[in-house]
């Protein structure tokens, strides 16, 4: 089986060394051997199992939903319905960020409205309302 040193699995992967290292301190990846003179040297499979890390993180799992994800695709008892139900939680959460983005964009349109964007900074009703917690120009 071909090795590969750690500069090289970053490069087919796409990431940087540390961000290698990263995954393997985070328990991600295992821990190389390493050979006489010291280097990391991977097994090519590690390309497979850090391409998965990278397509996760891009969908938005964390790091630790990905650990996840990685022991139950081991798991012999692991079934379909595992990884869908963590996938439809994902998703709840993500449909919870947006919900709370467009909540905050909704209150930032509000302020920066408030705002004629002349006079005096003290006189400015955004730093008042983000000092004071409460628009008296803006209805949420």
């Amino acid at each position: 089986m071909n090795r590969l040193t750690i500069g090289k699995l970053a490069k087919q992967v796409g990431v940087g060394i540390e961000t290698v290292r990263f995954y393997e301190r985070q328990g991600l990846i295992d821990p190389p051997p390493r050979t006489e003179s010291n280097y990391r040297v991977y097994p090519e499979d590690e390309v497979v199992r850090l391409k998965f890390i990278k397509r996760a993180k891009a969908l938005g799992f964390t790091l630790n939903e990905i650990k996840e994800l990685l022991f139950i695709r081991h798991d012999p008892h692991a079934t379909k319905a595992d990884i869908k139900n963590r996938t439809l939680a994902k998703i709840k959460d993500i449909e919870k960020k947006i919900n709370d983005l467009a909540r905050i964009k909704t209150a930032l349109e509000h302020l920066a409205s408030s705002c004629d964007g002349h006079g005096p900074l003290n006189e400015c009703p955004i730093l008042e309302a983000l000092e004071t917690g409460s628009d008296k120009n803006c209805k949420h």
